[in-house]
């Protein structure tokens, strides 16, 4: 029963094992990016389940309310920021796939070693 208490925190495990198992396994580039995402995903969930007070309010002053539990909206903020930094980091990734593919012709990683190699 008590291992239900912590579901999200498994969630973040199982997420950051798939996100990285995939950067590490795959050798398709767009794979190792939606990885990455996942990976980053994990972490977000992870400062989410840190941040949340049970019981807590919106950090708003309210007159005439004097013992009121706070959330702390830091994490919020920080999450916030994390979002727009990875979707930027998808953009600058895919786009460095793109060409990629127009300088290689593949996407995979060992083919275009081999092409360096030779090159």
């Amino acid at each position: 029963m008590r291992l239900l208490g912590y579901f999200n925190y498994w969630i973040v495990v199982a997420l950051m094992m798939i996100g990285f198992y995939t950067m590490i396994s795959r050798g398709n580039l767009v794979k190792k990016l939606v990885g990455l995402s996942v990976f980053q995903t994990s972490v977000m969930i992870l400062y989410i389940s840190l941040g949340k007070i049970f019981g807590g309010t919106a950090p708003i002053l309210l007159e005439g309310e004097e013992h009121v539990v706070y959330t702390n909206p830091i994490p919020s903020v920080l999450i916030l920021t994390a979002i727009v930094v990875g979707v930027a980091t998808l953009a600058v990734g895919l786009a460095l796939v793109v060409r990629i593919h127009e300088a290689y012709g593949t996407i995979e990683e060992d083919e275009i070693h081999v092409q360096d190699d030779v090159m």
